[in-house]
């Protein structure tokens, strides 16, 4: 266990836990994917999203897989290298960093995916019981109502709750409070769609375009 640092010079560390977090998750995996396989410019395609929904309407599974693992992944790393350096106060800090990266990358003009495969890489390295409740909310939601966007934002909820009331883990239900209005916010466009009945269900049909259209994605990462 790393030893625990004085306060009066932590704030260089934790500055720097939150700028490697940040960098991490800013990594665009589903640019980066589909300009290496060919595709170009995943933003000029359907939505314009970065994420595994969007990378999914180029009709290459593998690498709307790879984009989820990417997405994920790299919150996980974030947390367990500032962990075993730091400790879990700083691997909390850059988790939120990956997870800001993610949503935020200065290098695509702060316009990123919208968080949810990173939010449960994130909980994976910091306490893995964690993402599995989220997974299993999400299922569980994806299985009653089939909508991938009410999944996610229904276990960003209940997940910080259940850490707060439940598991007594509060430092991470306060980060993880933090990180579901994020996004909450990231998600606007498809709570809209869904109070006025017309979002897209799992497994239905979606119209695929070589240019950007309005945000149609349920859900991406």
């Amino acid at each position: 266990m790393p030893d625990p640092i004085s306060w009066e010079f932590a704030w260089p560390y934790y500055l720097a836990a939150l700028a490697f977090g940040y960098l991490l998750g800013s990594i665009p995996f589903g640019l980066v994917f589909t300009r290496m396989a060919g595709l170009g410019d995943i933003r000029n395609i359907g939505s314009g999203n970065i994420g595994t929904t969007n990378v999914l309407r180029t009709g290459r599974k593998s690498l709307a897989a790879a984009t989820l693992l990417g997405d994920g992944l790299k919150g996980t790393v974030a947390v367990l290298i500032v962990n075993a350096i730091y400790g879990q106060d700083m691997a909390l800090v850059a988790g939120l960093g990956a997870f800001l990266g993610h949503l935020f990358p200065v290098w695509l003009k702060f316009k990123g995916g919208k968080g949810v495969a990173t939010y449960i890489g994130i909980l994976l390295g910091l306490y893995w019981p964690a993402a599995l409740i989220f997974i299993g909310i999400w299922i569980g939601m994806a299985v009653l109502f089939r909508y991938s966007s009410l999944s996610a934002l229904t276990a960003s909820l209940a997940t910080p709750v259940l850490l707060y009331l439940v598991l007594n883990r509060f430092q991470l239900a306060e980060m993880t409070l933090f990180m579901t209005v994020l996004l909450w916010i990231k998600h606007h466009e498809n709570i809209g769609r869904l109070l006025r009945g017309e979002e897209s269900r799992i497994g239905s049909k979606s119209t695929s375009a070589p240019t950007v259209e309005a945000d149609t994605d349920s859900g991406g990462t």
